[in-house]
This record gives C-alpha cells, structure tokens and sequence, in this order.
C-alpha cells in the first residue's frame, strides 16, 4: 500500500515540474519566435487599453451620478429662513463627517457637505475650512458639484464689502 504523504509528494512534483517546463518553453518561444513577441505585445496594448476605457467609463458614470444628485439636491430646494438654514447647515456637515468615515459613501457625503456649502452665508471660507478638515477623495467629489453648481457663488468676500479688483491700478510702472 503507497503511503498519502508518497502521492502527495509526487503529485506536488509533478505539478512543479509541469510548471517549469512551460515556463523553459514559453521563454523559448518569446526569445524564438517573432509573431509571438508581436502577439503578446499586442495583447498587452489590448488590455492596457481596455483598461483605460473601463476607468474613463467608471469616471464618466461616477459624474453623471453626480451631476444627478446635484441637481435633485436643486430640485429639493434649500431653507431660505435664517434659523432654518443654520439648523440645515449643521444637519449636513454632521451627516457629512459621519459619511466620510465609510469610504464606500464618499458621493453620498460629499453631496452632504454640498448642501451644507449651499446655504452657507460665506461659501468661499467654508471651502477653506473644508480643504483642512474633509478627506482628499471627498474634497474632490466635492470640487466637480461645485464646478458643475453655475449658481454657486464660492469667491471669498473681502472685509466691508470692497472688491479689490475694482480699485484702480496707481502703476508703479
């Protein structure tokens, strides 16, 4: 009677050997033949570019997403009354943090935070508080609403109500 540790030694052997002896064989073929050089770089173009066309499709989807729950977001309406908008303000930010915690929820707690910068009175230095304190792949979310938001005004407003860029230029020239 053959022992199993016999047949598993054997076996292991074999499936070693296999392994070697098409590896020797595919490196002969590689330095040997042309057309198989030639197919195999062909085939790593084809999924180098499948590749690419799978990411650029999952980022197209991820924005159409976006853009959706924008505008939804849009559609929903936002509190226009002084204590509702804060009491809003701090439900979004509060749902947001908690999002961001799950990494799978990273639209979902970006779109918080959005809806928290749309009834923000200082949207621009939200931003800033934002840029510190958000994750880096929320914070990106984030930045394509804003870019998609037109109505969305996030220019920082100097002290007093004075816009710089309208004094004129004395010119030291």
């Amino acid at each position: 009677m053959v022992q199993t540790s016999t047949v598993v030694t054997a076996t292991v052997a074999t499936a070693a050997a296999a392994i070697v002896t098409y590896a020797v064989y595919f490196d002969y073929r590689r330095r040997s033949q042309a057309e198989f050089r030639r197919d195999l770089r062909r085939n790593e173009r084809r999924q180098v570019r499948a590749e690419k066309e799978e990411a650029e499709a999952s980022t197209r989807a991820q924005r159409d997403a976006i853009k959706a729950q924008v505008d939804e977001a849009k559609e929903e309406g936002f509190p226009t009354g002084v204590e509702e908008r804060e009491a809003y303000f701090n439900e979004q930010v509060m749902s947001g943090e908690m999002l961001s915690s799950d990494p799978t929820k990273a639209v979902e707690s970006a779109l918080a935070f959005y809806k928290g910068l749309k009834v923000y009175p200082a949207p621009g230095d939200l931003i800033k508080i934002y840029d510190s304190t958000v994750p880096k792949p929320i914070l990106d979310i984030l930045a394509e609403m804003i870019a998609y938001d037109s109505s969305l005004d996030i220019r920082t407003r100097s002290p007093g109500g004075i816009n710089l860029g309208d004094i004129p230029n004395v010119g030291l020239d």
